[in-house]
């Protein structure tokens, strides 16, 4: 009989984890493949993997969907054998389209496998099923049910378990590229079959149950202690969730009506008030009117001492009152934000999602490393022979140097314990030792070259993320981004591919682009496919005349529909794409569109041709090509392709004007890349040409400094120049030829796409 009692003694300090799960929309970004879809959602705690804690408890469908019965099938169902839920299935028809699905689902996890809380986090798993179009019917079923096509999880660290309320996007992977709008609410609630049915039976309950566990339990301490750490809990969560509804509600503009005994905002108040504040109904009442200023201010996140020894000073009849108030309290909070959620639902969505994407550098930052410097004034080459000043020196061999910084700042990563209150994407948190480092450098301008100065570099100066972001001059930045309220603003991306390459070949970092800006409108160039081994010339004449053919497309399109305003003309190249760019760029039928010139990113391009490159294998192979197939742009990028080098393509190219119009240079790199030069993909020098006192060495400087003359922004211009540093985990290729090469390095930009998400999230206004 003690036993028992002892048992339902401290079960009666019982709470429950509650997870709610909005999804709004299904959006296909990128799927390859027509047919039925479904979304599968299932929820655990990290530290067991075969079994699903979390159990469906309530699935709401805030309104009808206006899709036929051709596009949707069946309801959503609840499977109880691995409790999990299911969206009811849909077909996906064609590229960008929308499925809303507007519903919420919310899961419960039990708190008994732990002594009080939790300490461990919990998994969510989201499932994309596919079924072919021809199925229908229980076929359908059966064939969704079969296999996952792909999987995205999420991690929810211990510290959010006690209030959340996050936007989170669901990817699944590459070959699987959509979006699925989900925002996701927690908070830690009083389980409610430990409610008395009221106060008396409460009462009773307690004194019979203390009275015999003093009396005969020698761990009643131990029960006294759940109960405080429950009650210290639930007032926290309290505190949170009470501080989120303010939040939201001044987000969305409408008031929230909430009864003064539940929005109070001392925690001593709240324990104070146990006594008179037991009884109330939980039903939940949405004003139109002002928000009410005694009521959604300032809920502290966490207790104070006060607050503290106050709970340590009670009696366990006491906690058990204040357990149960805090708790009802709590759960009507909870039913106020689930019934103001569905009628706020996509405001709060958009506001969540801003807030979001305004925390990506934030939250990225482990992987990325800030650093600044200066633009050199020029290279000099001329009487005698000085090219770097004292001051600074090129370092032996940079691109080992910065394979080397990034391999200690990897190490670094592999000794942190990560563990905030945000969601925690898998694909990046999952081996965060594994994931690519990006080393984005800012190039500052310096004044003006003058003969009798030969700096190479003047400052280098390490900063922190902040103080690199304040750097952007992000208000000349939103200023020049923002457009005419009256005007439609028509921007285009025209990507383009390398050599042999194909015209989705960069379809990742359009995929993230379009996230970023839904309304882009985006070329992927074929007019040079099976024809990348002629000569560069006539690469960029067809890539001129089929960019001209778009942008007149997509202009007289945008002024049948409207005002037309400013044209941002962008442009994403890879490997010799860069080269094709640039040649295009200096096409005289280009020159009307080059004032619309915006952002520029080169991936892997090897601007300055193949001089100094240090890779013999590679070299070895350009070599055959150019004997046994006469690869023209292979001569080309050799500076073979005449006798005379300052006549050869790409002397001639970088005197062209090609660079000068862009807003923002993103130069991407890597040094594990063995097929472009690293010098060459970054427009800088390298150790050879400094010690080369030759015609070659003349010429190299002589093409170096065009380039970056063209990227120096005049005074009263604002540009955006960076250098971005790519470092895969060398890890994962294994030992083969590709990577002995250095071919590995160079295709992972094309199949991978975390490192662009890290650039484009970190500087959102350079893509918009």
């Amino acid at each position: 009989m003690p036993h028992s009692l002892k048992v339902r003694a401290v079960a009666m300090f019982e709470a429950v984890q509650e997870i709610a799960i909005y999804i709004h929309r299904f959006h296909n970004l990128d799927l390859f493949q027509q047919g039925w879809y479904q979304i599968k959602i299932t929820m655990r705690w990290e530290d067991d993997e075969d079994v699903s804690f979390g159990i469906p408890a309530r699935v709401v469908q805030y309104e009808a969907r206006d899709l036929g019965p051709s596009s949707i099938y069946g309801i959503w169902r609840i499977d109880d054998t691995d409790n999990s839920f299911s969206t009811q299935p849909f077909r996906i028809k064609y590229a960008r389209q929308d499925i809303h699905l507007c519903m919420m689902i919310s899961f419960n996890l039990s708190l008994g496998r732990f002594e009080v809380l939790p300490t461990t986090a919990v998994i969510l798993k989201f499932e994309l099923m596919y079924a072919p179009t021809f199925e229908n019917g229980a076929d359908l079923q059966a064939s969704l049910d079969a296999y996952p096509a792909a999987v995205h999880e999420f991690r929810i660290p211990p510290k959010a378990l006690l209030g959340l309320h996050s936007y989170c996007p669901v990817h699944f992977d590459a070959l699987h590229a959509v979006l699925v709008d989900v925002s996701i609410h927690v908070s830690l609630l009083k389980a409610a079959s430990t409610a008395p049915r009221n106060s008396r039976n409460a009462e009773f309950v307690a004194n019979k149950s203390y009275d015999t566990l003093d009396q005969g339990l020698s761990d009643a301490a131990s029960v006294k202690l759940k109960a405080f750490m429950i009650v210290k809990a639930l007032l926290t969560a309290h505190g949170i969730l009470l501080e989120e509804l303010q939040k939201l509600s001044k987000a969305v503009d409408q008031a929230i009506d909430i009864p003064e005994f539940v929005s109070k905002r001392n925690d001593m108040k709240l324990i104070n008030s146990v006594p008179q504040a037991n009884q109330f109904t939980t039903e939940v009442e949405i004003s139109g009117q002002r928000m009410p200023q005694n009521g959604l201010e300032g809920a502290d996140r966490a207790l104070d001492f006060e607050t503290a020894e106050k709970l340590r000073s009670l009696s366990k009849r006491e906690l058990l009152n204040c357990y149960h108030s805090v708790g009802n309290r709590l759960l009507y909070l909870w039913n106020i934000f689930l019934k103001f959620h569905r009628d706020n639902k996509t405001k709060i969505l958009e506001f969540l999602h801003d807030a979001w994407a305004k925390d990506r550098k934030a939250e990225w930052s482990i992987w990325m490393v800030y650093s600044k410097v200066e633009m050199p004034h020029h290279y000099i080459n001329s009487g005698v022979h000085r090219r770097v000043s004292s001051l600074w020196k090129l370092p032996d061999e940079p691109p080992q140097t910065a394979a080397t910084r990034a391999e200690l700042h990897r190490r670094s990563i592999a000794q942190m314990r990560i563990n905030n209150r945000s969601i925690q994407d898998m694909h990046i948190f999952g081996d965060p030792s594994s994931i690519p480092i990006v080393i984005v450098e800012r190039v500052m301008n310096a004044p003006r070259r003058t003969i009798s100065d030969n700096s190479y570099l003047r400052q280098v100066e390490l900063v922190n993320s902040h103080s690199f972001q304040t750097g952007l001059n992000l208000d000349t930045a939103n200023k020049i981004s923002a457009p005419q309220t009256s005007t439609r603003v028509l921007k285009i991306v025209v990507f383009v591919h390398g050599f042999q390459g194909h015209h989705l070949d960069l379809r990742l970092i359009r995929n993230q682009w379009l996230l970023i800006d839904p309304k882009v409108e985006f070329l992927m160039s074929e007019t040079n496919e099976d024809k990348t081994s002629g000569d560069f010339r006539e690469m960029g004449h067809r890539l001129a005349q089929e960019v001209i053919s778009f942008v007149r497309k997509k202009m007289d399109k945008a002024s049948r529909y409207g005002n037309l305003g400013d044209i941002r003309l962008s442009f994403v190249g890879h490997s010799i794409g860069n080269l094709i760019i640039r040649t295009a760029l200096a096409e005289s039928m280009m020159e009307p569109f080059l004032r619309y010139l915006y952002t520029y990113v080169s991936v892997s391009g090897p601007h300055l041709g193949y001089l100094y490159s240090s890779n013999s294998l590679f070299n070895s192979g350009l070599w055959l090509l150019k004997k046994l197939k006469g690869t023209q742009c292979i001569h080309q990028l050799t500076f073979t392709d005449d006798q005379d080098i300052q006549n050869t393509f790409i002397y001639k190219l970088c005197k062209q004007k090609t660079l000068d119009h862009f807003r923002h240079i993103i130069l991407l790199s890597s040094p594990q890349d063995g097929y472009v030069p690293y010098h060459s993909a970054r427009i800088e020098l390298c150790q050879a040409a400094s010690r080369d006192k030759s015609k070659k060495g003349r010429v190299f400087l002589e093409m170096l400094n065009d380039c970056l003359d063209q990227i120096r922004a005049n005074p009263s211009e604002h540009r955006v120049f960076m250098r971005c540093d790519v470092n895969f985990d060398a890890t994962s290729y294994g030992k083969n030829l590709n990577s002995f090469i250095g071919r590995a390095a160079h295709i992972e930009f094309l199949e991978s796409d975390i490192f662009a998400r890290f650039i484009m999230w970190s500087f959102p206004e350079l893509f918009r």
